[in-house]
C-alpha cells in the first residue's frame, strides 16, 4: 500500500482563509455587514473550533479595516449618527461611560446597548467582561421599559438572550428569545420577527435540527421583505449546516447558487464560496472544476495585487497539483503561501501550507529532507494550537512510516491520537476519523492486531455517532483489511473493489491529461498576458520619453518662475524684518507698562496689609486702654462690661491680624480664625479643664463682611455659655460648628450641655444686651436665628453668602 495516498487525503481536509479584496468603499452598509458575516463565518468554520465566533469577527473586521461594532449593532444602527459610536470604534470606553449619565431617552438605550455589545462580544470568555455586559444590558432593559418603545424593548431582550447563551445558560436564553419572537408575531412586525429568529437560530448548534427550520423561516421572511443581503447571509448559514451535517452534495449545490446570488447584487467578494467549492470538488476528485476555481482565485489576487489572504489561494492551487502528482509545482505554491502568511495578515493558514509542503517533499521521494524541513520550521515557528500539534505529530509519523522507522512512527501516531482526544468535535470529525483510520492500518501492517482493533473500533464508533458522514480510500482499505481478518471475505472483496475504483479515479491517466490541459491553458493565458504587458510597457516607454521632453521645457520655465518667486519672497522678508523691528519696540513699551502696573498692584496690596496692621494695632491699643481703665473700677457690672468689650474688640482685631499675615487679603480662613478665637476665650476665663470645647469647622473662607459679625456672635454666645451654663463651677462641654448646608448656604451652631435657659425670663435679665447684639448681627448677615433647650442651650444661625469663595488654601 502506498503511504502517499493517506498523506494526501489527510491534507485535503484542512480548511483555509479567504483573500482580502483591495477595497470595500464601494459597498453600502448592508453589503459591508454581509462581507463581515461571510468572512467571519468562513474563518470560524475553516479553523474548526480553534478560534471562537467573536474572534472570527474581529479577524474579519481587521482584515477589511471595518469597525467591529458594525457586526453587532445592526438593530440600532441604520447608518445614521449613533451617539458614542465613534468612541466605541476607537476603543475609548472610559469616555463612553462618562457620556452615559448625560444621556436620556433613546440615546441612553443606544449607548447602553453599545456598551453591552462591546463587553459581550469581546474575543475570549472573561467572567468580568460577561459581568460588565450583564450590567449594561439589564440597565438597557429597564430604560427601554420606561420609554415604552417596542423596538428598544425587543433589542434589549435580544441582547440579554445572547448574553445567556454566552454564559452557557441556554434554557434562560431560549426563554427570552421565544418571548421576543412571540411579541413580534403579536405585533405583526415581520422585520423584527426575522431579526429575532435570526439571532436565536444563529446561536443554536449546527447539528441542532431546530436550527435549519428557524433559518429557513428567516430566509423566507427576508425574501418577502426584499432584503437580499440578509437573505443571502442566512442562506449561507444553512449551507454551513449541510456541510457539517454530512450533506456535502447539497452544500455544494447551495454554494453554486450562492455565487449566482452574490453576482446579482454586485457583491464581488465571492472567494469564500469559491474556496469551499475547491475543497469539496477536490475531495470528490472533480479535478477540472477544482482547478478552475483555484486558478480563478489566484488570477484575481495577482491582478488586484492584494495578497492579504494570498496564502489560502496559493495553498489551494498547490493542493490540486499535489493530489495529482505535480509535486514540484505544488511545492513552489506552498512556499509562496508560507511567505505571504508570515509577512501579511497571519491567521495561521500558512502553517497548514507548511504541512502541505512537507507532503510535497515526501511525495517527491525525499522523505529525509521532509523531516529536516519539519525540524527547521518548527524550531523557528513551533505549533500554537492543539490542532496544529496534532497535525504535526501525524505528519512526522507518516514520514517515519515511509522510512520504515516503525518505532518512531508509532511514537508520533500515539502523540497524534493524544492530541485528537482534546479537540473531538463535529468540526474536526473528518480529520480525527482519518487519523484513527491510518493508525489502525499502520498496526495491521506491523502485525499488532490488538492495537489495530482498538483504533479500528474508534473509527467505527465515530462513524456510527456521526451517521457515516465520511468516506476515503483509507477507510475503504480499513474495511477491506478488517473484513479479511474477521473472515468476511465477500464484504472484504466488495470494499477492495470500491477502494480500487476510487484510487483509480484519482490517479487515472485521463485525470492527468485533464490537469495538463488546464495547466497549458493557464500558462498560455499567462504568456499572452505577458506579451500584452510587454506591448503596454513599450507604449509606456514612448509615452515616458514624450513626457521627459515636456518635463525639460517645464523645468526651465519653472526655474525662471522660481527665481521670480525668490525675489518676491526676499522683498517680503525685508518688509517683514522692518515690521518685526517696530513690533519689538512696541512690545518693550507694553512690557514696561505691565511692570509699572504690577508694581502699583504690589504697592496697593502692601498698603491694604498696612491698613489691616494698623487697625489691628489700634484695636489692641483700645483693649489696653480698657484694661487700664478696669484697674480703677470697683463696680462689678462695669468691670464685666469692659471685659466683654475687650473680648468683642479682640474678635475683630484677630480678623485684621489674619488679613495682615495672609497672602489673601480679601477672605478669612474660618477654621483657623474660630479655633484661635475659642482658645483666646478659654484662656481669658482661666477655665482649665472645667469647661472643654469641641470645634468642627468646614474648610471654607468668608469675606470680612461675614467674618466680623460671626466673630462677635461667637464671642457673645461662648461668653454666655461660660458665664451662665455651668453655675457653681460645674464641668461641661461647649460645641462650636460651622458647616456648609448647600450651595452658598451655611449653618453656625453654638451649643452647651449646661442648665439651659428659661424662656420666661424677661429681656432685662440674662445678658439681654448680648442677646440683642446677637440678633442685630444676625440681621446684618441676613440670617435666621433659632434657640432651643435640648440638654442645654443650642443657638443656631443660618445665613448665606452672596459671593461665595470656597477655595481652600494653606492654613496659616
Amino acid at each position: 500500500m502506498k503511504r502517499i495516498v493517506f498523506f494526501l487525503i489527510f491534507l485535503i481536509h484542512y480548511s483555509v482563509i479567504a483573500q482580502l479584496s483591495p477595497s470595500v468603499a464601494k459597498y453600502d452598509l448592508p453589503k459591508k455587514r454581509l462581507l463581515i458575516q461571510a468572512c467571519s463565518m468562513y474563518l470560524f468554520n475553516a479553523n474548526q473550533g480553534a478560534i471562537d465566533v467573536d474572534s472570527s469577527v474581529v479577524l474579519a473586521c481587521k482584515a477589511y479595516k471595518l469597525p467591529v461594532s458594525m457586526a453587532y449593532d445592526e438593530g440600532f444602527n441604520n447608518g445614521a449618527y449613533v451617539i458614542g459610536k465613534d468612541l466605541i470604534e476607537k476603543g475609548d470606553i472610559n469616555s463612553v461611560k462618562k457620556l452615559l449619565p448625560k444621556t436620556k431617552g433613546e440615546d441612553k438605550v443606544k449607548l447602553l446597548l453599545q456598551l453591552g455589545n462591546f463587553y459581550l462580544f469581546k474575543p475570549g470568555t472573561k467572567p468580568q467582561d460577561l459581568q460588565n455586559a450583564k450590567t449594561y444590558i439589564d440597565e438597557a432593559v429597564i430604560v427601554s421599559k420606561q420609554l415604552k418603545i417596542k423596538k428598544w424593548q425587543q433589542q434589549s431582550l435580544l441582547l440579554l438572550g445572547k448574553y445567556y447563551f454566552q454564559a452557557n445558560n441556554q434554557p434562560e436564553g431560549k426563554k427570552i428569545f421565544l418571548q421576543v419572537i412571540a411579541d413580534c408575531r403579536k405585533q405583526n412586525d415581520k422585520k423584527a420577527l426575522a431579526e429575532a429568529l435570526d439571532a436565536y437560530g444563529t446561536l443554536l448548534f449546527n447539528l441542532d435540527p431546530e436550527k435549519e427550520k428557524i433559518l429557513q423561516k428567516v430566509v423566507s421572511i427576508y425574501d418577502s421583505l426584499k432584503l437580499e443581503e440578509k437573505r443571502i447571509e442566512n442562506y449561507m448559514k444553512i449551507t454551513t449546516i449541510y456541510f457539517w451535517g454530512g450533506k456535502v452534495n447539497e452544500a455544494k449545490r447551495r454554494l453554486y447558487q450562492n455565487l449566482i446570488d452574490l453576482r446579482k447584487i454586485g457583491f464581488s467578494h465571492q472567494q469564500f464560496a469559491e474556496t469551499t467549492l475547491v475543497y469539496i470538488e477536490l475531495a470528490q476528485s472533480n479535478i477540472p472544476t477544482a482547478l478552475y476555481y483555484a486558478l480563478k482565485s489566484v488570477k484575481r489576487m495577482e491582478a488586484e495585487k492584494d495578497y492579504t489572504f494570498g496564502d489560502i489561494f496559493y495553498m489551494r492551487l498547490g493542493d490540486v497539483y499535489n493530489n495529482y502528482g505535480h509535486h514540484e509545482e505544488a511545492l513552489e505554491l506552498y512556499k509562496k503561501s508560507i511567505e505571504i502568511g508570515q509577512h501579511t495578515f497571519d491567521t495561521g493558514t500558512w502553517y497548514k501550507s507548511f504541512f502541505s509542503a512537507v507532503a510535497a517533499i515526501s511525495l517527491k521521494g525525499k522523505t529525509k529532507e521532509a523531516l529536516e524541513y519539519i525540524d527547521l520550521m518548527t524550531s523557528k515557528y513551533p505549533p500554537k494550537s492543539i490542532f496544529d500539534k496534532m497535525s504535526l505529530a501525524f505528519v512526522k509519523a507518516n514520514c517515519y512510516d515511509e522510512l520504515k522507522n516503525f518505532a518512531q512512527a508509532e511514537k508520533y501516531f500515539k502523540e497524534s491520537a493524544y492530541y485528537s482526544k482534546m479537540i473531538d468535535s463535529p468540526e474536526t470529525f473528518r480529520e480525527i476519523t482519518h487519523q484513527y483510520t491510518v493508525i489502525a492500518l499502520f498496526y495491521i501492517r506491523t502485525k499488532k492486531p490488538k492495537e489495530a482493533k482498538f483504533y479500528a473500533d474508534k473509527v467505527f464508533s465515530l462513524l456510527e455517532s456521526n451517521k457515516g458522514r465520511y468516506n476515503s480510500p483509507a477507510l475503504l482499505l480499513l474495511y477491506y483489511k478488517t473484513d479479511s481478518i474477521n473472515g468476511n471475505y465477500k464484504a472484504s472483496l466488495e470494499h477492495y473493489k470500491n477502494y480500487k475504483k476510487l484510487t483509480d479515479s484519482i490517479h487515472g491517466v485521463d485525470k492527468n491529461k485533464q490537469i495538463e490541459e488546464l495547466k497549458i491553458n493557464y500558462e498560455t493565458a499567462n504568456k499572452e498576458q505577458k506579451i500584452k504587458l510587454l506591448n503596454d510597457q513599450s507604449e509606456l516607454q514612448e509615452s515616458e520619453l514624450q513626457k521627459s521632453k515636456l518635463l525639460n521645457s517645464v523645468s526651465i520655465w519653472s526655474l525662471i518662475l522660481l527665481l521670480v518667486i525668490i525675489a518676491l519672497l526676499y522683498n517680503r522678508y525685508r518688509l517683514k524684518q522692518r515690521n518685526h523691528a517696530k513690533l519689538e519696540i512696541k512690545e518693550k513699551e507694553i512690557n514696561q507698562k505691565n511692570i509699572n502696573l504690577k508694581h502699583l498692584l504690589d504697592e496697593k496690596e502692601w498698603l491694604l496689609k498696612e491698613i489691616h496692621h494698623r487697625v489691628k494695632n489700634n484695636l489692641q491699643t483700645v483693649i489696653s486702654l480698657l484694661n487700664s481703665q478696669s484697674a480703677y473700677l470697683e463696680n462689678d457690672m462695669a468691670l464685666s462690661a469692659i471685659k466683654n468689650s475687650q473680648h468683642r474688640i479682640h474678635s475683630m482685631s484677630l480678623i485684621h491680624q489674619k488679613l495682615y499675615n495672609s497672602e489673601n487679603i480679601s477672605t478669612i480662613n474660618m477654621p483657623n480664625y474660630i479655633k484661635e478665637l475659642v482658645e483666646y476665650l478659654r484662656e481669658s476665663f482661666s477655665l482649665g479643664q472645667r469647661i472643654r470645647f469641641e470645634v468642627k469647622i468646614d474648610p471654607l473662607e468668608l469675606d470680612v463682611a461675614h467674618a466680623v459679625p460671626l466673630g462677635l456672635i461667637l464671642n457673645e454666645a461662648i461668653t454666655n455659655s461660660i458665664k451662665y451654663a455651668f453655675p457653681e463651677d460645674k464641668t461641661g462641654m461647649i460645641y462650636v460648628t460651622l458647616e456648609t448646608k448647600g450651595e452658598n448656604q451655611y449653618l453656625l451652631t453654638i451649643a452647651d450641655n449646661g442648665i439651659g435657659f428659661d424662656a420666661n425670663l424677661s429681656d432685662k435679665k440674662a445678658n439681654s444686651f448680648g442677646m440683642s447684639l446677637i440678633k442685630g448681627l444676625t440681621d446684618d448677615l441676613e440670617g435666621k436665628l433659632t434657640m432651643e433647650n435640648n440638654n442645654g442651650t443650642i443657638l443656631k444661625i443660618e445665613f448665606s453668602q452672596e459671593f461665595p469663595l470656597n477655595q481652600k488654601r494653606k492654613v496659616i
